[in-house]
């Protein structure tokens, strides 16, 4: 048998043998992890914003506060030349790998690594914490993509998708974790990304906050006990979340996908479980994001470090609903649409989608919400994070409206340079009547 199908064995069987001598650990309560992360995480307020330069500055940080608990190895370097490093903390016998920000511009996981360790760092007396680092190597590659992740981009600095790239092993950065995970044989791998704000899960749609997966190896979709393990830690996950995005986790698409890393991790003897971060329905997601990911990752290693996971009911992973597409970013209900092409006002919903972007000016990052109308009309089925009732209002283009002034209502023969129509930016300012039959500017979208 493979060594690691030898340690995923053991990591199944080891609490029934505990359990023979003594009661499992208490596993460490979601809740108390989440009150620790509010009173003490240390991650960066906007992770779209964090460089190479500043995760390497945190990760060498890290090593000189805890010189005799972390080591810092420096794996390789990207096309661009810039360092990929790993962090390794733990003396167990089982190797667990967590690699993050293989799509450059998927970096809330990132952020929340930085917590772990001060987590692990900050609480290394107490008996959890103890548990994991005696039982468990972990291996760290907060940020595999930098030069995706420097210009805020999916792919590498060659154009390619890194996580496309398992077979044929072009980009420097996929020969870099591939010789990793062959050298650690990890018993379990953790492939932490960002997915869309768009995704969606449930009837009415609601946002996917977190979606999980046990990664299949073959296009059956076959278990073995590398699978069934990765089953029960996310069934685990999805408990440890429940309290904090009930009805915002959902389930990934498990098709086998012949060119990607986690299938072919799983494949090559290190079963996966892969974690997608997706919206949340706040005008700052940030931060309850980057939490979620805390309590998911410390949950998921606490289990294996106590063998709870083995007592984790895998139909908790399999009765997630599925994800889907089409979530908006913002939903406009009910209003009475001026559009700026001539026609007679009438009554609409509008559909924004949202995404993000990083540029840099004046040598300085800044994050961007590009917003876009992709559709207009009865839009009732539709969910979105964020839903403004527009009934009484009056959308029409934004032309340099500043909210709370009185303005009149322009004249909807009029055509505008300025249109709401599918396809176009989201310039849409929404007017209520006011006093002396003026219009007072309630909400103002660009």
């Amino acid at each position: 048998m493979p060594f690691i199908l030898v340690t995923v064995a053991l990591l199944l069987s080891s609490a029934g043998l505990a359990t023979q001598r003594r009661e499992a650990p208490t596993p460490l309560a979601p809740q108390d992890l989440a009150r620790t992360w509010d009173a003490e995480h240390v991650s960066p307020e906007a992770p779209p914003l964090m460089t190479h330069e500043e995760v390497v500055k945190r990760l060498k940080a890290v090593v000189a506060a805890t010189p005799d608990m972390f080591s810092i190895e420096q794996l390789g370097q990207s096309v661009e030349g810039r360092s990929i490093h790993q962090l390794r903390v733990g003396s167990g016998a089982t190797a667990i790998l967590l690699w993050s920000q293989m799509h450059g511009d998927e970096p809330t996981a990132t952020a929340a690594l930085f917590d772990v360790y001060e987590y692990l760092a900050k609480h290394r007396d107490e008996p959890p914490v103890r548990r994991i680092l005696s039982q468990l190597s972990l291996h760290f590659v907060p940020m595999l993509n930098p030069d995706g992740a420097e210009r805020f981009q999916r792919r590498n600095a060659q154009g390619i998708d890194i996580n496309r790239d398992a077979l044929r092993l072009q980009t420097p950065e996929g020969r870099i974790l591939k010789a990793l995970r062959d050298k650690l044989e990890p018993a379990v791998g953790f492939n932490l990304h960002n997915q869309g704000w768009g995704t969606a899960i449930g009837t009415p749609p609601r946002p996917a906050s977190i979606s999980l997966l046990s990664v299949a190896y073959d296009e059956k979709r076959s278990t073995n006990d590398g699978r069934k393990l990765t089953t029960k830690l996310c069934a685990v996950i999805r408990d440890s979340l429940e309290p904090f995005a009930s009805g915002q986790i959902g389930r990934y698409d498990d098709s086998f996908e012949v060119r990607a890393f986690g299938d072919n991790i799983t494949l090559w003897g290190t079963p996966v479980v892969l974690i997608e971060t997706g919206g949340w329905p706040s005008q700052d997601p940030d931060p309850q994001l980057v939490r979620l990911n805390f309590i998911a990752i410390m949950s998921a290693l606490d289990a294996l470090a106590t063998g709870n996971v083995n007592k984790a009911d895998p139909r908790r992973y399999e009765s997630l609903p599925m994800n889907d597409s089409g979530l908006l970013y913002v939903l406009v209900r009910n209003t009475t649409l001026i559009n700026g092409a001539g026609v007679e006002p009438f009554l609409a919903d509008i559909g924004i989608t949202g995404n993000r972007r990083v540029r840099t000016s004046g040598g300085k990052r800044e994050m961007q919400v590009v917003m876009n109308i992709s559709d207009l009309g009865d839009l009732s089925t539709s969910g979105a994070m964020r839903t403004i009732d527009g009934s009484g209002m009056t959308a029409v283009p934004d032309t340099g409206y500043e909210t709370g002034t009185l303005v009149d209502l322009p004249d909807w023969k009029t055509r505008t340079e300025v249109m709401i129509g599918t396809g176009q930016n989201a310039r849409i300012a929404l007017l209520r009547p006011a006093e002396n039959g003026k219009y007072r500017v309630e909400v103002v979208l660009r």
